[in-house]
Formats: structure tokens, C-alpha cells, sequence
């Protein structure tokens, strides 16, 4: 499994800006949150491209729970989809653990690599209730655009705590008002994960286009 292409779910109009995409370390290409975002960046004229990490892809065969690879193996993975896309614009991201891995490549391009922007869906600045474990060491040599939608009260990195980070320049966070890691609101707050799934598929949209 470990050594088989990744099957690619293609989403958006065929000369749309290529978003490759990438999952988190627990949900599948096709989660709820995955299907309602790709749809909504699909609407919005974007090219989504979807794949499975191995261990992931091997879930769908026998059904075990897979804890993922270290980092160095789902890069290599990741790497693989980015290099069947070499003409155009081309945007890498991920929700959670998938946008970290796409800004670990952003922060060390390889040559003939060229990505025209970073978007993270849920960066995971850290692992919840361990805010000294910071994942952004890599993040000052990233430098192509960026995109983060943060949940404002998202345990791996609510307002707060991202507050107090030295991130990039040319980085921009865009906070999903109430959101959790999935961007989704309390009902006590009056809005609700669609309205803020919309909002960030147009922020992301409009990153992308102002980009190409």
C-alpha cells in the first residue's frame, strides 16, 4: 500500500487554480468537513485536489486505525502528488496535520518545486493543552504566500495563544469567529459551521486569486 499512487478526487472547474489538499491525521479525503470545504472552494472556481496518505488509504482496506508515519514519510508522500502538477499556479494545504505537512514543503522547496501559496485549514501550532510544544519553527522560512483559517477558539491554537507568535510577513491569518478546529461555533454564539465553512471557502478563494 505504502507504495501505490494515491487515488486523486478532483473537484472545481478543469482551468480553475490548483489547491492540492490534504487531510488531517485522523479523517479521511472525503470527511464531512473535507466534502463541505472542497465543495465550497469547487463553487467558488477553485481546483481541489484530494489524496489519502498511505496509512490513511489503507484504512479503507481493512478497516485498522493507523496512527500516521513520522513527519519525513508523509512529506515524501505529499511531495509525490505535488510533482504530477508542474504547469500553473499551484496551491498546497491541508486541514490539521495535512497543512503542516504541505508547510514543511513550502518552508523547503526542492528544485522544479514552485507553489504559489500555502493554505492551512486548522493549523495545528500546537497539540491541545500543551501550548509549549510549538510547531512553528519551520514557519520563518516559508516564503510564499500564506494562508491560516483558524478557529478562534481552537485548542491547537486559539486567538490568544497565536497572538503572541512571530509569524511570517506575508502570512495571514484568517480567524473563524467562534470557530473549534473544524471552524464550528457554539449554537450560543448565533452563527453555525456553515455559515462559517462559506466564509472561510471565500477568504480562501480569494487568496487564491489574488495570488495567481
Amino acid at each position: 500500500m505504502a507504495n501505490s499512487k494515491p487515488v486523486l478526487l478532483r473537484d472545481g472547474p478543469a482551468d480553475g487554480p490548483v489547491l492540492v489538499l490534504a487531510h488531517g491525521a485522523g479523517a479521511p479525503m472525503d470527511s464531512g468537513f473535507m466534502n463541505e470545504m472542497t465543495g465550497l472552494l469547487a463553487q467558488r472556481g477553485v481546483r481541489v485536489v484530494r489524496f489519502e496518505f498511505a496509512y490513511m488509504a489503507a484504512r479503507r482496506v481493512d478497516g485498522k486505525r493507523r496512527p500516521p508515519p513520522r513527519l519525513p514519510g508523509l512529506i515524501e508522500e505529499f511531495r509525490e502528488v505535488v510533482s504530477q502538477f508542474r504547469a500553473g499556479p499551484l496551491f498546497i494545504g491541508g486541514k490539521s496535520m495535512g497543512g503542516r505537512v504541505a508547510s514543511m514543503i513550502a518552508a523547503d522547496p526542492q528544485p522544479g518545486e514552485s507553489v504559489a501559496g500555502l493554505v492551512c485549514l486548522g493549523y495545528p501550532f500546537h497539540p491541545p493543552g500543551k501550548p509549549e510544544k510549538l510547531r512553528t519553527q519551520h514557519l520563518p522560512s516559508i516564503r510564499c504566500r500564506s494562508l491560516i483559517v483558524q478557529g478562534e477558539r481552537d485548542p491547537f491554537g486559539n486567538v490568544a495563544d497565536v497572538s503572541g507568535y512571530e509569524l511570517p510577513g506575508q502570512m495571514q491569518v484568517f480567524w473563524s469567529r467562534f470557530g473549534n478546529h473544524d471552524l464550528v461555533p457554539p449554537k450560543k454564539s448565533g452563527l453555525t459551521g456553515p455559515e462559517n465553512w462559506a466564509l472561510a471557502a471565500q477568504a480562501v478563494s480569494d487568496f487564491i486569486n489574488s495570488n495567481c
